[in-house]
Order: structure tokens, then C-alpha cells, then sequence
């Protein structure tokens, strides 16, 4: 019975690292240091953005596996350093797995930004890489701060009504390039560049990018293989939000 209750502890800290963002590097490391640390004698952990499987052996011989399916993944660093935490105290201090489980109910409350407070930095990141990018004028920023508002917006819509990362990151493009065309249209910027930019700085999949390599280098091919595609797909995505409307306002101004 201990071995079934560490091993769903250990699946539901795998599930919510992947979940936030995690390295598979670090969600498979984790599960093996906690499973060794509670006396298991073998721990085999297989783990991919999609899903994950562990295999745990007691000193009976008894064999236990559990599967989770991964629906959905983000980023929350500070959710991360939480799980982080608590893997390094329950290897330390081999905390009873009662608190374990109460450590990660409270993990599910953890505060998260209002959606205002998100879409006012989506402003502002905007009309700061607008002024880094070039951007020559009050308008431009103005500009480029309001789209962002726009596309911080749909972007809420989109994760909450959607559920296709893809589509989220093309229709957000696309908004961010609508905006900054007609503005230009209308005489109250020069040119749509810096608008664009700054928009899309936000948009880009950096993380993910960032993660694909850190998996390769760590000898988790296949994962990384699909998060970088992944990271490919988006790009091609939120470019394509931006030719289309490109298209449609008469080449690019």
C-alpha cells in the first residue's frame, strides 16, 4: 500500500511539472530521487509533453505502474519552484506522504496574475520592444501599447475558448497586424514594423524553444524533437497571421 500511494504522489508531481512547463530532464530526475529516496528498489520513469509512465518495484518484488495523460501544457515558474521544493524535501526529510498530498492540493490554489494585471504588461511589453525595435514615435508606442491590450485579450479567449495553440497564436498575429495596418491606413503611424514587433515579441515561443534544446542536450531525443516542432508550428502560425492580413491590407506598408 505504501508503494501505490508513493507512486500516485510521484505521478501527480510528474503530471503538474510537465504540466508547467518543466524540462522532461528534471520531471524524470525528480520522480527517480523521490522513489529512491522512499527505499524503492527499482524506478523506470518514461516521459514525453504528452505523457507519462512509471514503473516502481518494492523490496517484495511487487510490480506497480501508473499512466497519465497530459492534456495541456504552459508555463508557471513559480508553480515549478514549488514542485522543486517539495521533490527536495521529500528527499531530504522524507516527508509523510499525508503532507505530500496536502502540499499539492495547496499547489493547485496557488495565486495566479488577474487577467487584467496580464493583459496591462502585454501593453506594455508591446510598446517597450516597439521603442526597442525602432520605434521613433509617441504614436508608435501608443499604438503598439494598445494593440497590445488587444492582443493580450484574445490571447485570454483563445486558452479559455479555443484550446488549440496554434489557432490562438495565428488569430492574436492576426489581430496585432490588423490593428497596426489600419492605424497606418489612417495616417496615425509611419509604418507598421515596430507595431508588429513589439506584438509578436510576446507571442513567440521562447520557452518552448529553449526547453527542445535543453531535452536534446540531455539525451531526450524524442522530446525534444516534438517540442521543437511545436515551437516551429507556432512560429509558422503567428507568421501567418501577419501574411494573411498583410494580403488583405495590400503587401506589406
Amino acid at each position: 500500500m505504501m508503494t501505490e500511494e508513493l507512486l500516485h504522489a510521484v505521478m501527480e508531481i510528474a503530471q503538474q511539472m510537465i504540466e508547467v512547463g518543466a524540462e522532461i530532464h528534471r520531471v524524470e530526475e525528480s520522480v527517480t530521487r523521490v522513489c529512491n529516496a522512499y527505499g524503492v528498489k527499482r524506478v523506470d520513469v518514461y516521459a514525453t509533453t504528452s505523457n507519462v509512465i512509471v514503473s516502481v518495484e518494492n523490496g517484495d518484488g511487487q510490480l506497480f505502474t501508473q499512466t497519465r495523460r497530459i492534456l495541456q501544457t504552459g508555463t508557471d515558474i513559480e508553480r515549478l519552484d514549488r514542485l522543486n521544493s517539495l521533490v527536495r524535501s521529500m528527499t531530504a526529510k522524507k516527508l509523510s506522504l499525508e503532507d505530500v498530498q496536502v502540499s499539492l492540493k495547496e499547489m493547485e490554489k496557488t495565486p495566479v496574475y488577474p487577467l487584467g494585471v496580464v493583459i496591462l504588461f502585454y501593453g506594455v511589453i508591446a510598446g517597450s520592444f516597439c521603442l526597442f525595435f525602432g520605434g521613433q514615435t509617441f504614436a508608435e508606442c501608443l499604438v503598439a501599447t494598445i494593440t497590445g491590450f488587444l492582443v493580450g485579450i484574445m490571447s485570454w479567449l483563445a486558452s479559455n475558448f479555443m484550446g488549440n495553440k496554434l489557432m490562438g497564436r495565428f488569430v492574436c498575429s492576426a489581430v496585432a497586424s490588423i490593428s497596426a495596418f489600419t492605424c497606418c491606413k489612417l495616417g496615425l503611424i509611419p509604418s507598421v514594423d515596430n507595431v508588429i514587433i513589439g506584438n509578436i515579441m510576446s507571442l513567440i515561443p521562447g520557452i518552448g524553444l529553449t526547453n527542445s534544446l535543453r531535452d536534446l542536450f540531455t539525451g531526450n531525443s524524442i522530446t525534444g524533437i516534438l517540442r521543437s516542432i511545436e515551437a516551429l508550428l507556432l512560429a509558422v502560425a503567428i507568421a501567418g497571421g501577419y501574411i494573411l492580413t498583410a494580403y488583405l491590407f495590400g503587401g506589406v506598408l
